[in-house]
């Protein structure tokens, strides 16, 4: 084969894997949503869980290049906490050693099945979990498939006399060997195809024990680069602090190890002296206790990063937090009147965002509709601050007055946030396949859909008012509300029936999204009045309707 030929090889399979990376992150965020912080906080809390969380996933995945990536972009985004985040990268060092251990066996024989299962998955309906969750596994096929087509490429040139002669002048120097498996990992973009290599050459004698290790060390360093340079972007240093406090991690470890390599290799030759499994075993025990000696300092090394890492804030950033002084902390009644203020900027951002979809269906304007599913990720980024915030304060130092208003705001924030969901997950997908195939509402539908959209604006500035006054008559206004939704919901049912009975498939079909529309309006509507109005009723003892949307 010419070189030329095994070059493009080369980058085909790195791509797929790339690609296969980037269908498993975006579709565990997709499947989960804003539920993903709340699911991670649960397994992540306690640093030797995330830890264990992390050499699981890696497992999985077969690519500790995949987790640091889909961890670094968590982290970024406000979805994991540093200190966990570092303990899955440890964990994901660790798990990448498992692979190694057990990747004798064909794994490549699950891939197609993989993708099989998540094409099935994926051509479901484009709402439901489970399409989500097939684009994860299309990807994980793909990542398999990419892993061995890169070991097949790697193994392949091991006989080579050239690399013979290349090896064997660089493994004189430990430090080269470093660097050289360090690129070598970093351009293949995995350091399980690259340890298997190493092995290959240590089994059949091509380099010596002690420069097979030094060669490990630098896979272990190279595997830390792509999170750094293909993680999050721009300006904001805090996004990268996972990558680099790896990174950082990796090359303290391999310093370290290197300055005592030759006692370690006497040692690993003296317990394991089959080279290959000397080599196998040396990757487990470095991540091992690199990641003993680093679990018990995350904390100091965390706040470490913090400061020398500060976060870049932006003014003019919606999702930026205004009022959420941490100072006020100390002040449970002042700290719960700042997260009450910021909670009322969701209800502004929502507002925005009823205002884009009714103007965007009006004009039949897709790029309004576009610009209006970009306010949901700020909903979903000042949630998560004013959640953080809330349960950050001292439950000690809140009296029972304190944290049922706690709960309030905590609750108003969740439907508000849910309500935003609606629009983005089910109201705009409706709204884009109306403009995709051209059917026109009538101008009773139309008129309909303007006056409903601008009912629930009415409904979220009331909620948004009782979140301040907590006033019961206006709590009960509310409430009464969801009725006007429902007779608008069975006029446009019947409205359809009729249409289906008199033949007319384009007016059917226009007619049935436009029932789509009202449903999902309804049902946003439904989060606005359990976001404020129930809470006050609940409080008074007052009877409520069924919340059955």
């Amino acid at each position: 084969m010419s070189p030329l030929i095994s070059l493009i090889d080369l980058a085909g399979s790195i791509a797929l894997l790339l690609w296969g990376t980037h269908m498993v992150q975006t579709g565990v965020q997709r499947a989960f949503g804003s539920k993903l912080r709340s699911i991670l906080g649960r397994a992540l809390r306690n640093r030797l869980r995330a830890f264990l969380a992390g050499v699981g996933v890696t497992a999985l995945l077969q690519s500790s290049t995949a987790t640091g990536l889909m961890t670094a972009g968590f982290a970024a985004g406000g979805l994991v906490g540093l200190v966990p985040a570092l303990a899955v990268m440890l964990g994901a060092n660790v798990g990448t050693t498992l692979i190694v251990q057990v990747l004798s066996f064909d794994v490549v024989l699950i891939s197609p099945a993989l993708i099989l299962l998540g094409m099935v998955m994926f051509r479901r309906d484009s709402r439901t979990q489970a399409h989500d969750l097939g684009r994860v596994f299309i990807g994980l096929g793909l990542m398999l498939l990419a892993l061995h087509q890169l070991l097949s490429l790697m193994t392949g040139y091991e006989d080579s006399p050239v690399l013979s002669m290349v090896l064997g002048a660089v493994s004189a120097s430990w430090l080269l060997d470093v660097f050289l498996a360090a690129l070598l990992t970093w351009a293949a973009h995995s350091s399980v195809a690259i340890v298997l290599f190493i092995i290959s050459l240590a089994m059949k004698g091509v380099v010596p024990a002690d420069a097979a290790f030094a060669l490990v060390l630098g896979a272990n360093l190279g595997t830390a680069i792509n999170p750094l340079l293909e993680g999050p972007r721009g300006d904001d240093l805090a996004a990268k602090r996972l990558p680099i406090g790896n990174l950082i991690g990796r090359i303290l470890g391999v310093a370290i190890t290197i300055s005592f390599l030759g006692p370690i290799s006497h040692f690993m030759a003296a317990i394991e002296p089959t080279s290959a499994r000397a080599v196998a075993d040396f990757h487990t025990l470095f991540n091992v206790a690199v990641a003993a000696v680093s679990l018990p300092l995350l904390g100091p090394y965390a706040s470490l990063l913090r400061r020398w890492l500060p976060e870049n804030i932006n003014p003019a950033d919606p999702a930026r937090p205004l009022y959420l002084d941490s100072a006020a902390k100390e002040t449970p009644i002042v700290a719960l009147g700042a997260a009450s203020r910021e909670a009322l900027r969701l209800a502004d951002v929502l507002e925005e965002m009823l205002q884009g979809v009714n103007a965007g269906l009006a004009k039949g304007n897709r790029r309004l509709l576009v610009e209006t599913r970009r306010r949901e990720d700020v909903l979903d980024k000042l949630n998560i601050a004013i959640k953080a915030y809330l349960t950050s304060l001292d439950p000690e130092e809140l009296n029972p007055a304190d944290h049922r208003r706690l709960n309030e705001i905590l609750t108003f924030t969740m439907n508000i946030e849910q309500a935003g969901d609606v629009v983005d997950r089910n109201f705009l997908p409706h709204a884009s396949k109306r403009l995709k195939r051209g059917l026109v509402f009538s101008e009773e539908e139309q008129k309909e859909l303007t006056a409903m959209i601008e009912r629930l604006s009415v409904n979220l500035k009331t909620a948004a008012s009782l979140l301040v006054t907590e006033d019961q008559r206006t709590a009960r206004l509310l409430v009464d509300e969801k009725v006007a939704f429902r007779d608008a919901e069975t006029k446009a049912t019947a409205s359809h029936v009729n249409r289906l009975r008199n033949g007319d498939l384009q007016a059917a079909q226009a007619s049935s999204i436009h029932l789509d529309l009202l449903r999902d309006i309804k049902l946003i509507n439904s989060h606005i009045v359990a976001a404020a109005a129930y809470p006050v009723l609940e409080r008074s003892g007052a009877l409520l309707p069924s919340r059955v949307t």
